[in-house]
This record gives structure tokens, C-alpha cells and sequence, in this order.
């Protein structure tokens, strides 16, 4: 099957985050979620359509074919072989974590994040009464890279109990190779600390860098690990409220369950479960053709960004989130978001969002069809080029 990526969909009115919230106004384009605008795969709709069909939509049982459809992409995708019975429904990532947070610390314990970080990862810690123990990034010629002396000193802190690890890292984009993920692996081991792996956007990466399942590393990292999962971001289908959480530890994953039990979170949705199943066992194709049209995006912004000499693009190993380094424009935070917004009239995510690290840059999410993404290039280069915008 062959996906039209470059068909564009009216999405205003029809409850859409993105269109209806940060940037109502129609003359603005939004680019700051990170959903895209491409409709998902047709056997996903096809699927949908025909159980609503049936017309009943009672309470489902939890599935067995979700836990198998989760361990397949897992081993057809990247090799990693899990069982069925360590994969766990989970209604989102973030929702995931912040039960694995829950059930594998204790208030006051410290959860290390590498910044700059997706904020729900930080609300989450201090919302949970943790403590945030920030792991910098460092950019260094344009490539954000592990700061592993500041790691380990986290890591060593009595108070620190887990480590939230990103992969590909929202927001810079980065796909951690499999000797950082390792290295980082043994000093969590060393230090007792727990890791929580969000691999959601791993179907989207560049090659000729490869994702790594992080629990794919060995035994005694499997053991050490969570690991967290969901199609919504590479098949748009986030609405659903649908993700899979595997432990192989049975410990780890029993806790969770019985955190996630406390506040009945273990329902599954009709078409959430149906949706995840169809695009992890029959869409294998839209990923790999997102992947492609991904890089025809990444080339079209590194040739617009390359001629804005005040904004410069660090190029993504992977997802389809664009992180601006924008310091060189000279303009305040919010000097430079109004010039996003009320010049270019493109709708960014402020990377002050994303924690102190994030101050003089914005995200852009850039999965929207070809003609969308020349238009807003073509309006930021206007509004950051042109004379009487300076």
C-alpha cells in the first residue's frame, strides 16, 4: 500500500489540540504539537470503521492481542524479543511513567531528567513529590551529547531512584546509539536507580542512525528497566488514548499494575486497542514511508534554515520535531516568540517550555504534508530576513 502524505486535511473544527488551542486564529499556522497532519494508515480507519459498525460498543476485556501485537513491532521493528505476558496497557506514555514513578519511588526521591525535556516529564516529578535531578545536554557543534560525569554524580546521589531516559530525545532529536545507551545502562545499575525508557518516537529516525530498545541491551538491563511505547505518534492516532508499557521484572511490573489498579486506570477503549493492534500488525509499511517523506521535510528545512543566518536548525537523528536554536536573533524569549507568532504567523512551541536549557529556542513539529512545511519555511525566512522585520 502507498500513503498520500502530501494530501492536506482541513483539521479546524473537529476538536483538534493543535488547531483549537494555543493558536486559534486561522491566518496562524500551528506547528507546536507534536501530532501530525498526515491521516492515519487506512487499514486503521478501515478497522475502525467496521466495529463501529457492529454497533455495540460495550466494555472490552483486556486484551491478549495487544500484548502481542506490542511484542511483535517490538521484535519485527528492532529486534528485541519481549513476551507478551511483560507487556501492560497503559492510557498514554506519560500517564505510564508517572505510575512507574509512583510504584518504584517514594515521595522525596530523586528522578533524573536530561534536559532540555518534554515538560509533561518534569510535571510529572514534582507533581508526584519528587525531586527533578537535572542531566544537562550538552550542544556541542550543533549535536547535544551526554554529559556523563554529571550523569554518574546523579546517579550517585542516595536520594535517586530512577531515571527517566528519552529516545529519540524530545525535544533535540537526538537517537542515542547503543554504546551511550550501555554506559548509561551500567551506571544506573551500579547506582540502583531504575530506568523508565520512553521510546515513542522510535519508528521515526534517520539513517543511517537506528534506534535501540534500550531493554534490548541485555538481561540485566531488561531487568532494570521499563520500557514504554505507543503508535500515536507515528501513525496519528493519539486521540485513542492507547500505549503499552514492558517489564520483564515481575516485581517492577506488578507494582505498577497495582498503582495502576488504585485509580481503575486498567480499562482499555474499544478503539484504542483495535487502532494500536492494526498499525503495529498490518501498517509496518506507513512507517517505513513516513520515515522517507520525514527526510524529504528534514532536507527542505535544512536548506531554508541554512540561508536564516540568525536561526540555526540542530538536525534531528530522529522524530519529526524540529529544535531552532534561535540565540543569535538577539531577541528575548518573548520578543522572539511574538516574532514567530505575530510576524511569521507560524504557531511554535517555546522552548522556555522545556526547562531553563530551552531559553533562545522553539520547536516546531514539522510532520505536515510538503506544501504546508514551504509555506511556513517560507514565512519564517521572511519574517527573520527581511529588513523591516530586523
Amino acid at each position: 500500500m502507498v500513503h498520500n502524505f502530501d494530501e492536506i486535511v482541513s483539521r479546524r473544527g473537529t476538536d483538534s489540540k493543535k488547531y483549537a488551542m494555543a493558536y486559534p486564529a486561522g491566518d496562524v499556522i500551528p506547528m507546536w504539537l507534536a501530532d501530525t497532519d498526515f491521516k492515519s494508515p487506512q487499514p486503521v480507519i478501515d478497522a475502525l470503521e467496521q466495529r463501529l459498525a457492529h454497533g455495540i460498543l460495550g466494555y472490552p476485556v483486556s486484551s491478549e492481542r495487544l500484548k502481542r501485537a506490542a511484542a511483535h513491532w517490538l521484535e519485527t521493528r528492532f529486534c528485541y524479543h519481549a513476551s507478551p505476558a511483560w507487556v501492560e496497557y497503559t492510557p498514554g506514555v506519560i500517564a505510564g511513567i508517572d505510575f512507574s514513578i509512583q510504584a518504584l519511588s517514594e515521595p522525596g526521591d530523586g528522578v533524573i531528567l536530561q534536559t532540555p525535556a518534554y515538560p509533561p516529564f518534569s510535571q510529572g516529578i514534582e507533581l508526584n513529590g519528587r525531586v527533578l535531578v537535572p542531566n544537562p545536554l550538552v550542544l556541542r557543534q550543533g549535536r547535544y551529547e551526554i554529559d556523563f560525569e554529571s550523569f554518574e554524580a546523579a546517579c550517585r546521589r542516595p536520594d535517586t531512584k530512577l531515571f527517566i531516559l528519552c529516545s529519540p530525545q524530545n525535544p533535540t532529536g537526538r537517537v542515542f546509539s547503543r554504546e551511550e545507551l550501555a554506559r548509561m545502562g551500567d551506571i544506573c545499575l551500579e547506582n540502583g536507580v531504575v530506568v523508565l525508557s520512553d521510546e515513542i518516537h522510535s519508528d521515526i529516525v534517520f539513517p543511517p542512525h537506528r534506534h535501540t530498545v534500550f531493554a534490548s541491551l541485555g538481561e540485566k538491563y531488561s531487568a532494570n528497566c521499563v520500557t514504554f511505547i505507543n503508535p500515536s505518534k507515528t501513525f496519528n492516532i493519539p486521540g485513542l488514548r492507547t500505549a503499552a508499557l514492558i517489564a520483564e521484572d515481575p516485581a517492577k511490573r506488578e507494582a505498577i499494575h497495582r498503582q495502576i489498579m488504585k485509580v481503575k486506570a486498567v480499562g482499555e477503549t474499544v478503539f484504542g486497542t483495535l487502532a494500536l493492534c492494526t498499525a503495529y500488525e498490518s501498517c509496518a509499511y506507513y512507517a517505513d514511508q513516513e520515515v522517507a517523506y520525514m527526510a524529504g521535510n528534514l532536507a527542505l528545512a535544512r536548506q531554508a534554515f541554512e540561508a536564516i543566518p540568525s536561526i540555526d536548525l540542530i538536525e534531528p537523528e530522529g522524530t519529526f520535531l524540529f529544535w531552532l536554536d534561535c540565540r543569535k536573533t538577539g531577541l528575548t524569549q518573548d520578543a522572539l516568540m511574538k516574532r514567530f507568532v505575530e510576524t511569521a504567523r507560524v504557531g511554535v512551541k517555546d522552548g522556555a517550555d522545556f526547562g531553563p536549557d530551552g531559553v533562545g529556542f522553539v520547536r516546531m513539529t514539522a510532520a505536515v504534508p510538503r506544501a504546508v512545511l514551504e509555506e511556513v519555511l517560507d514565512r519564517i525566512t521572511k519574517a527573520f530576513t527581511e529588513p523591516n522585520h530586523q
